[in-house]
Order: C-alpha cells, then structure tokens, then sequence
C-alpha cells in the first residue's frame, strides 16, 4: 500500500440543479473576471466506498477512487465548514488497487478500511470552463457535468444534469469579495434557467438523498 500523505485544499463551490436544455450562463458580469477558457472535456469515473451503516457519510465524509481529469485518484472530502467549504485530501493512483494508507489512516476513527466497500460508482460526462482574470489566473471553474450514477447496493441509477462554479486559486482573498462573487454567479446561473441543487453532493444524490 502507498504511504503518501496526500495533498490538501479547500474546496468552496456551490451546485445547481438544471434541465438538459438550460443554456450556459453569461459570466459577463462577474467582479474580477475578464474572460472564459476553451471548454475542455473530462470523463470521470468514481467508485465511492463506505461501511454498511454508512459511518462515514454520517460523519460528513467520503471516500473515493476517480480516474479521468486532472485531480485523477483517492479522495477524501470532509464535512462542510461554517463557509460552506470542505477540505478536500488527494493521493495518486498507483499501480496497484489498493487503498493507500494515508486514506485509511485518516478516516480510522470512523470507519475501518477492511469495513469499507463500493456503494456507489458515479459517470460524469464533464465539461470544464476557467473563468480568468485579466492576467490569466483563474478565478473560478465553472463545470457543466452529465452524470450516470449508480447506488451499488440497492441496485438503482439516476442520472441528472448539474452546474457546479467552485473558488480558483485568483479568487479574491477577502471574504466580502469571495461573498459578492458567489452572489454574481448565483445571479448568473438563475438568469440561465438553473436552480439550487436539491442534493448536497452527488452521492447524496445517487443514494436518493
């Protein structure tokens, strides 16, 4: 098994719920952003583990293993903090399909790793676009994500449309213009056609809740 410790960020996003024929929003207006990236395509493809009782989802946590895009490999997010975000913690894949042992170090006192199984494998037909600054920092990412999911043990798939507009590293610092850039692109995404999401995360989602 792997013995990275695994990097570490923050992962501050809000998520809409929209219909297939719901055109992309105009990011015109947004403080701080000067332009939007080429689209750029991305098939995703996790398999999310947790115990029987779901100790780890209770917990606010999750676990997976995704391969596609630039972030391929173990994850780890935990529960949302007061500002709405969660740290989100990253091994690489390895050659082998073990679970790396900084994943289940760190999530030991709520489950163990020999507890752990698929309840979940989510499909994501994503299309990626960086929202820029005048100097070519991005300010956001903006995600138009098709999504197949299925929940592995009741045998279900769902599948949606969804946005997701999560902070960049040229996001701004202070909390008042992170505020008044999250409030531009909820204004945004309404004026599209979008609507807040009704599930907190895609696995909520695939597990019907």
């Amino acid at each position: 098994m792997t013995t990275e410790d695994g990097s570490s960020s923050v992962e501050v996003e809000l998520k809409f719920d929209v219909d297939e024929a719901t055109p992309l929003p105009d990011w015109s207006a947004l403080p701080g952003v000067a332009g939007v990236g080429e689209p750029e395509a991305r098939q995703l493809d996790a398999i999310y583990l947790d115990s029987d009782d779901l100790a780890l989802a209770h917990a606010g946590y999750a676990v997976r293993r995704r391969t596609g895009g630039p972030d391929e490999g173990w994850h780890i997010k935990g529960p949302r903090g007061a500002d709405g975000g969660r740290v989100e913690r990253h091994w690489p894949i390895s050659a082998v399909e073990e679970m790396p042992d900084g994943v289940a170090d760190a999530v030991s006192k709520i489950a163990r790793a020999s507890d752990l199984a698929p309840i979940a494998r989510i499909r994501n037909n994503r299309i990626a676009y960086a929202l820029q600054d005048e100097h070519g920092g991005v300010v956001a990412e903006f995600v138009d994500d098709h999504v197949s999911a299925t929940d592995e043990r009741a045998g279900v798939d769902r599948s949606w449309r969804e946005w997701e507009f999560e902070l960049g590293p040229a996001a701004p610092a202070a909390a008042d213009e992170r505020d008044a850039l999250l409030a531009a692109a909820e204004a945004a995404v309404h004026a599209a056609g979008g609507r807040a999401a009704a599930s907190d995360s895609k696995l909520a989602r695939t597990l019907g809740a």
